[in-house]
């Protein structure tokens, strides 16, 4: 499926082009928007060589990677950086992974949330996924209840699960089903 479009009324979620190093550059180079995350804050030439990446990611067949620039509807303006990977371990491919990390001085105005919504969405309704699910920081209370909000349960924690900046870091997994969805989305 090339190229992803899903609109929101503030938030959509589009495919990478070249031009969206500097925004990218923004959220991944900033030590504040990748506390949480699994790497430390990128340098311009490792968000060329993700966006790279991702955008040849994007031309895959079967594609299982979608990554997307989370924009504002209004504008275009990236502000986030959106994932859903398809589970390639398992035949039906049937479940996915979700991230998302946005640019930190919109935090706080609900655009997550409606890129998480987003991320359901194309998994649920385009891709006919039946089960998405999300790993956290413990410490990473804010995405603790944006997940909640939208539905997905706690299931449990993976300890030492990443090593990041020289120290092990435990995860935390949230889940959703498709019949959850349906009902809460």
């Amino acid at each position: 499926m090339y190229p992803i479009t899903e609109k929101g009324d503030r938030v959509s979620l589009r495919e990478f082009n070249p031009d969206d190093v500097e925004a990218v550059l923004a959220i991944y180079g900033a030590p504040e928007a990748t506390r949480h995350l699994s790497f430390e804050p990128r340098t311009r030439k490792q968000v060329h060589a993700t966006l790279t990446a991702v955008t040849n990611a994007a031309q895959a067949e079967p594609r299982t990677e979608y990554s997307l620039a989370a924009a504002l509807t209004s504008t275009d303006e990236v502000i986030g950086f959106a994932r859903l990977a398809v589970d390639t371990q398992h035949a039906r491919q049937n479940s996915a992974q979700i991230g998302f990390a946005l640019r930190p001085n919109i935090w706080g105005q609900g655009l997550g949330t409606q890129t998480v919504e987003l991320l359901l969405t194309l998994g649920f309704n385009q891709l006919g996924l039946h089960r998405i699910w999300g790993a956290r920081s413990p410490d990473n209370t804010v995405s603790d209840n944006l997940m909640r909000r939208l539905g997905m349960i706690v299931e449990g924690r993976i300890r030492h699960h990443l090593l990041v900046r020289g120290a092990w870091r435990d995860s935390i997994v949230h889940s959703i089903l498709e019949d959850e969805w349906r009902t809460t989305g």
